[in-house]
């Protein structure tokens, strides 16, 4: 009965149209549904009843029992109030104080009564007291046991806590809700499941999470609810994984292809890792299968991503097709295509590049030759996602930075082939395990976790301004072994004209200690024009310039091998992963490389820390752990994936165990049942059936 889940918060006892608004306005609660899924953070231990005299071991919260001996109401300058009022439990006085409520206060509170107080203790002028307690009328035995045991510590507003709605009057509001909808919590796990889990039922978890007797009842709760969250997240990305399986074919490949034995034995620059190999061999395991493919590739800075993309669109290549590789920006592009232009040299592979800044001419050259298959691979950004762009037979696209594309525009490569062209995603920003399940759950994931040998790992130090001219001496001495050095200056968007004249008075104050003609300088970011852009780029790379000064356009797909050190001002100011991408910009040569964390003398406990994870560790993954405990997984994951990790109550940075079991649950119930049609699954499907699209898993409660 879904109307019960429905009703207005008006319904409910003891709440008045003035907090239904403040309810609504604070946290969006607008039904019973909306709160019973409001749930607590965590839980206050009340099963015990102290002495006020103990208040002398140092307390500093406490739950006491006795008798109001004495009320006064004291005002003070400017027509301020407070509320003071004593208990007396036989060992000692405690003093109570209120600053708000007052009126309402006068009418409760009565000399002689007894009174069950809970608060936090605070000293003023040597004198001990309690804010605003939580206060309950105590007028028998079994009145005080029904009030100890575990109480429920609500996410509340200070607004509403100034106004009297506190945890107490939540979790009284919520008893009356569970009173009423208990009999509608329906089951959406099945007995075998449930059973081989020790889970406890669904209705005795939104009772016991809410209304708990011990710690013990709270876990289990919690537990339960956690794991739903989790099994239908992963049970949802299988299913779609099947049906992806099931319903779409792929473009097919029968062979490897002469194409690819070619470069394969003749024209690779050096050997391929096992990590390579092993995701090669797991792709081409997709391509002949006859199914599309829908593969992730992750692998750290450096290990060698695109050659393993580039082998995987020859073997498209070798079946008569046609592949495309996208990239988030026009630098990146240009720097992909140069590179894997570079790499097929020699080889009969037509390839071209397409971005906002092609000209028209060449744009009608590239559109005919993709039409008549000349064309075999098409390089770019966004603008290959153009209505314009039509191919005669593709096989492949290869997605860079994935999370930078939103789906609707990655749906359009699905338009441009009748059969759909398998997609190879990669990203160059390591995920961790347990988010790369909850986004990327409906593909397939490899990992290349073995970097090219010889790699040496960045030396990287955190410095501050008041070491600026050691780090200058630094750089003078690579320079003189013929060395190049990057600069990165941030460049945020809500202070982007602030930040762009930080780069010119830096770049201003570079060109200071390192005069022409000795030193030349390069200066890169993104109000340059693209040409502009390029013919900068270029001249780091051909040597032509020691120093490159830019924004973070450099953060990925850049690789000059020569350049050795990489300082990032203001680095307190970048995320981690972002920190690990610039810093993956050297150390692609032989020779040691160097990063230098620029930061302000005086920045925050929490910078210094996350900037001290970089030196301790160049492993992405581990960065990427520490990345997702600090910033959380929806910032982590950016704004076109976060709906898809938005849990009411799981927490991807510690319920790890929870998901796994819940992934392994959800394979096991696809496996067995695919389309959910045996009786024991029919709680699951149901429920299932019930999420919207544009809502989590839990938008019903039955």
């Amino acid at each position: 009965m879904d109307n019960v889940f429905n009703k207005p918060l008006t319904y409910l006892k003891g709440v008045g149209p003035e907090k239904v608004e403040l309810l609504k306005k604070e946290l969006e609660l607008f039904t019973y549904k909306d709160v019973l899924l409001h749930f607590p953070f965590r839980y206050q231990d009340r099963s015990r009843v102290l002495k006020i005299e103990e208040i002398k071991l140092g307390l500093d919260q406490g739950q006491f029992l006795g008798k109001l001996i004495d009320i006064q109401l004291i005002k003070g300058a400017n027509n301020s109030k407070r509320l003071v009022a004593w208990i007396s439990d036989g060992t000692s006085e405690l003093e109570m104080v209120w600053f708000q409520q007052i009126a309402i206060l006068q009418k409760y509170l009565e000399v002689g009564k007894q009174y069950l107080v809970y608060g936090r203790l605070t000293e003023f002028k040597g004198k001990i007291s309690m804010s605003h307690p939580e206060l309950n009328i105590i007028n028998s035995e079994f009145e005080l046991k029904s009030k100890l045991g575990l109480s429920p510590v609500y996410p509340l507003t200070e607004k509403l806590n100034r106004k009297g709605m506190d945890s107490s009057f939540f979790q009284k509001m919520v008893a009356q809700i569970i009173e009423e909808c208990h009999p509608f919590i329906l089951e959406n796990l099945s007995v075998k499941l449930k059973e081989s889990l020790g889970l406890i039922s669904r209705n005795d978890a939104f009772r016991l999470i809410h209304l708990p007797l011990n710690l013990q009842e709270s876990q289990k709760a919690v537990f339960r609810i956690k794991f739903e969250e989790l099994f239908f997240n992963q049970l949802g990305l299988l299913k779609e994984k099947k049906i992806q399986i099931k319903k779409f074919d792929g473009f097919s490949c029968s062979k490897v292809g002469q194409i690819f034995n070619d470069f394969y034995y003749n024209h690779l620059p050096y050997q391929l890792t096992n990590a390579q190999k092993r995701v090669i061999k797991e792709i081409y395991g997709d391509l002949k299968s006859g199914h599309q493919l829908n593969r992730l590739i992750q692998g750290d800075v450096g290990s060698g991503k695109t050659i393993v993309a580039l082998l995987s669109m020859l073997i498209i290549l070798g079946n008569n097709g046609q592949a495309c590789f996208l990239a988030p920006t026009e630098i990146l592009a240009t720097q992909h295509f140069l590179g894997l232009s570079r790499l097929l040299d020699g080889l009969d592979v037509n390839i071209e590049l397409l971005t906002g800044s092609t000209k028209t001419a060449d744009r009608k050259k590239i559109g005919s030759q993709l039409l008549d298959g000349s064309l075999h691979i098409l390089v770019g950004t966004h603008a290959i996602l153009e209505d314009w762009v039509e191919f005669k037979n593709l096989g492949m696209a290869v997605i860079d930075e994935q999370h930078k594309f939103g789906v609707a525009q990655r749906a359009k490569l699905w338009n441009k082939n009748q059969v759909h062209p398998h997609i190879l995603v990669m990203t160059a920003t390591p995920i961790p395990r347990t988010l790369a399940m909850t986004i990327y759950g409906d593909l397939d994931v490899s990992v290349i976790d073995e970097l090219p040998p010889g790699r040496k790992d960045v030396e990287t130090h955190l410095v501050y301004q008041g070491s600026r001219l050691r780090v200058i001496g630094f750089m003078k001495e690579q320079i003189k072994l013929g060395r190049q050095v990057y600069v990165v200056y941030p460049l945020i968007a809500e202070s982007e004209k602030l930040d762009l004249a930080n780069l010119i008075q830096g770049a201003e104050a570079f060109a200071r200690d390192f005069p022409e003609p000795e030193y030349l300088i390069s200066i890169v970011h993104g109000k340059l024009g693209a040409e502009l852009k390029e013919f900068e780029m270029q001249r780091f790379k051909v040597g032509k310039t020691q120093i490159l000064i830019s924004t973070t356009v450099i953060e990925v797909g850049v690789d000059v091998p020569n350049a050795t050190v990489m300082i990032i001002e203001n680095a307190e100011r970048f995320g981690l992963s972002q920190l690990h991408q610039l810093r993956g910009r050297v150390g692609r040569g032989g020779n040691q490389s160097f990063c230098f964390l620029m930061a302000g003398e005086k920045i925050s406990k929490e910078a210094k820390d996350r900037l001290s994870v970089m030196v301790e560790t160049n492993d992405g993954f581990k960065i990427a752990e520490r990345d997702m405990q600090i910033r959380g997984p929806g910032e982590m994951a950016g704004t076109k994936q976060s709906g898809q990790i938005q849990f009411k109550l799981a927490d991807l940075t510690t319920d790890q165990d929870i998901l796994s079991k819940a992934r392994a649950s959800a394979i096991q119930v696809v496996e067995e049942d695919p389309e959910l049609n045996l009786k024991e699954n029919q709680n699951i499907l149901k429920f299932l059936n019930q999420k919207k699209p544009d809502q989590s898993f839990w938008s019903m409660i039955s």
